[in-house]
C-alpha cells in the first residue's frame, strides 16, 4: 500500500466515510439476515410492478425536466445579455426554499374541483361539473411537474458553475475558429460541462426517490412509499429493507451508467481566466424568449406558491403563531446551519482524501455515502437510531459504573444524533458537488505544489479550497436548504419537545389544516430565503 493510503487525511476520510455509511449497511444488514417475508411475497405479486413502473416513469420525466430547465436557464444567464438577467441570475435558486409537499398542498388547493381556477372557469363559461376536461394535480404526471420545479435548481447551480468557469476561455477559442453560438455550445461548453450537469440530475433523481411526502399526497406508488407502508404500517422490516435496497439499486445504476458513458474521458479546466465571459446581447424577439424561458420556472416554482401561501396565512394562518415560531426558526436555522459546515467539510476531506489515494477502496466508499441522498429520511433514522441506541446503552452502562448515576440518552436524547442522521442523509449532496468540481482540477497543480513544498493539507488549503470555493459554497447552499425542509428524519429523530418547522408544517398539512399549515410553511420559506440569495450572490461575484 502506498504512503498516500495512509496519510493522516485519507484515514480521516476512511473514518467519515465507513461513519457516514454506518446506517445503510445497517439496512442492507437488516436485509440478509431477515429471510423472506410473507409481506415481501404479497407486495411481490400485487403493487411491486406499480412501484417499479412508476418510479422508472417519476425519474424519466424529472430527469428530461430539470436537464432541459436547468441547463437552459444556465445557458441563457452565463453566456447572454437580457433584461432581467443579473435578477434571474440569483432568483432561479428560490425554488429550492419551497419543499416539494409544500407546492403538492398548494397546487392542490389552487387546481382542485372547488379550487379558484376551476371555480374560474365554471363561472365565466357556466359549465357544469362534467361539462369539461381538466387535468388531475393529484396523478403522476402531476407529481413530476411538482418535482420539476422544485428540483430543477440543482442542474441550473452546477451547470451555470461549468459555464463560468470554462466560458472565458474555451467558448472564446471556439468562437475564434468561426463557430457560432449554438455549435459552439453543443461542440463545447455542452460536453465540458457533462460532469456538472450529470451530477445536478443524479441529486434531482436522488431526492425525487427518497421523497415521500408528495407521492404519498397524489397516491403515486413508488418504492419509497412500499418502504413506509411495510415499515411503519404492516411494521415488516425485512420487507422495507428489501424494497429500500431495490431502491438503492436504482441510485446504483443511475451513477454506473453516467460513470460508465464518461469513459476515460476527463475535464480539466486548464485555463487561468475565470472572469465572466461578455454575453452576447439579445434584442427584440429573442430577449423576450429568455425573460420567458427564464420567469415561467421562477413564476410556477416560487412565485405562484408562495403568493398562494402567503393568502392563505393571512386568510387562516396559525392561531399559535408568535414566540413559539422564533423557536422553531431557531430550531431549523442551527440545525442547518451545523450540518452544512460539517458536510461541506467532511465531503472535501472524502474528495481529497479518493484523490490522494487513487485506491477503488476511497471510491467505493464514497459511492456508498452518496446513497444516503437515495434513502428516506425514516428508514436513514432507523438506521441510525439502532447503533446509536446501543453505544448510549453502551455509554450509560459504563458511567453508571464510574459515577453511580445513570446520565441519560447522552446521543439521542440532543441534537447530536439528528444532526448525525442529517449528515447520513445530506452527505452525498455535497459530495457530488465538490467531486465534480475536483474532477476539473488537473494532477499536474498537485505535482507542481509538492515540488515547491506542501504538504497534502497545504496544498489542499492554499491550492485547491481557493479554487473550490465556488463549488463549496454552492454544497453548503444544497445542503442547507435540504436539511431546512427535511420532514422524516425530523420527525423520528428529534428530541422529547423539539419541533422545527418543518415538523410543525406537517403536523397540521396531515389533518387537513392547511391553512395553519402555511404559516409555517412560509415561515421556511422566509427563513431559507436570505442565505439562498447571499450565498448565490457571493457564487456570482467569486467568478467575476
Amino acid at each position: 500500500m502506498r504512503a498516500a493510503h495512509l496519510s493522516p487525511l485519507f484515514l480521516i476520510a476512511l473514518a467519515a466515510a465507513l461513519l457516514a455509511a454506518l446506517p445503510v449497511l445497517s439496512v442492507g444488514l437488516n436485509l440478509l439476515v431477515g429471510g423472506t417475508s410473507d409481506t415481501w411475497t404479497h407486495l411481490s405479486q400485487t403493487v411491486l410492478p406499480d412501484y417499479i413502473s412508476n418510479t422508472l416513469w417519476l425519474c424519466l420525466g424529472v430527469a428530461v425536466g430539470v436537464g432541459s430547465i436547468g441547463v437552459a436557464t444556465a445557458w441563457l444567464i452565463t453566456m447572454h445579455e437580457f433584461p432581467g438577467r443579473r435578477l434571474f441570475e440569483w432568483a432561479l435558486v428560490l425554488p429550492m426554499a419551497m419543499p416539494a409537499y409544500v407546492m403538492a398542498y398548494v397546487y392542490t388547493d389552487f387546481l382542485q374541483f372547488v379550487g379558484p381556477v376551476q371555480s374560474a372557469l365554471r363561472a365565466r363559461f357556466d359549465w357544469q361539473h362534467g361539462d369539461y376536461w381538466f387535468p388531475d394535480i393529484r396523478s403522476l404526471p402531476g407529481a413530476v411537474v411538482m418535482f420539476v420545479c422544485v428540483l430543477y435548481p440543482y442542474v441550473y447551480l452546477l451547470a451555470r458553475n461549468a459555464f463560468l468557469e470554462r466560458a472565458s476561455g474555451l467558448q472564446e477559442a471556439a468562437r475564434t475558429l468561426g463557430m457560432g453560438s449554438w455549435r459552439a455550445f453543443f461542440s463545447v461548453s455542452l460536453p465540458l460541462a457533462r460532469p456538472a450537469i450529470a451530477a445536478g440530475i443524479a441529486l434531482a433523481l436522488m431526492e425525487t426517490l427518497a421523497d415521500y411526502g408528495t407521492v404519498a399526497y397524489f397516491a403515486v406508488n413508488t418504492f419509497t412509499t412500499g418502504i413506509y407502508r411495510a415499515w411503519f404500517s404492516l411494521g415488516d422490516r425485512v420487507a422495507a429493507a428489501q424494497l429500500a435496497s431495490m431502491l438503492l439499486g436504482f441510485v446504483l445504476l443511475l451513477l454506473f451508467l453516467e460513470r460508465s458513458s464518461r469513459g476515460r474521458a476527463r475535464y480539466h479546466n486548464t485555463s487561468s481566466r475565470h472572469r465572466r465571459p461578455v454575453g452576447e446581447r439579445l434584442s427584440a424577439l429573442p430577449a423576450v424568449m429568455a425573460v420567458v424561458a427564464c420567469g415561467l420556472p421562477l413564476f410556477f416554482g416560487f412565485v405562484l406558491p408562495a403568493v398562494l401561501l402567503l393568502k392563505m396565512a393571512l386568510i387562516e394562518g396559525d392561531a399559535q403563531f408568535g414566540a413559539r415560531f422564533v423557536t422553531l426558526a431557531r430550531n431549523s436555522f442551527v440545525l442547518a446551519s451545523l450540518t452544512a459546515g460539517i458536510a461541506v467539510f467532511l465531503a472535501l476531506l472524502l474528495a481529497y482524501g479518493a484523490r490522494l489515494s487513487k485506491s477503488t477502496l476511497a471510491t467505493a466508499l464514497n459511492r456508498l455515502v452518496g446513497l444516503g441522498y437515495a434513502v428516506p429520511g425514516a428508514v436513514i433514522a432507523v438506521g441510525v437510531l439502532i447503533p446509536v441506541t446501543q453505544l448510549d446503552n453502551w455509554l450509560a452502562g459504563y458511567w453508571i459504573k464510574w459515577f453511580g448515576y445513570s446520565p441519560g440518552l447522552l446521543l439521542t436524547g440532543g441534537v447530536a444524533a439528528l444532526i448525525y442522521a442529517y449528515l447520513v442523509r445530506v452527505l452525498g449532496v455535497a459530495l457530488h458537488t465538490v467531486e465534480s468540481s475536483l474532477t476539473k482540477i488537473t494532477s499536474s497543480m498537485d505535482d507542481a505544489a509538492r515540488s515547491l513544498g506542501l504538504g497534502q493539507g497545504e496544498t489542499l488549503r492554499r491550492v485547491h479550497a481557493p479554487i473550490l470555493r465556488g463549488s463549496l459554497l454552492t454544497a453548503a447552499l444544497l445542503v442547507f436548504v435540504d436539511v431546512m425542509k427535511e420532514l422524516p428524519a425530523t420527525l423520528v429523530m428529534r428530541p422529547f419537545n423539539f419541533d422545527t418547522l418543518a415538523t410543525q408544517a406537517y403536523t397540521l398539512a396531515s389533518d387537513e389544516r392547511l391553512g395553519e399549515a402555511s404559516t409555517a410553511a412560509l415561515a421556511i420559506v422566509a427563513v431559507g430565503l436570505l442565505p439562498l440569495i447571499v450565498i448565490s450572490r457571493q457564487i456570482s461575484l467569486s467568478r467575476k
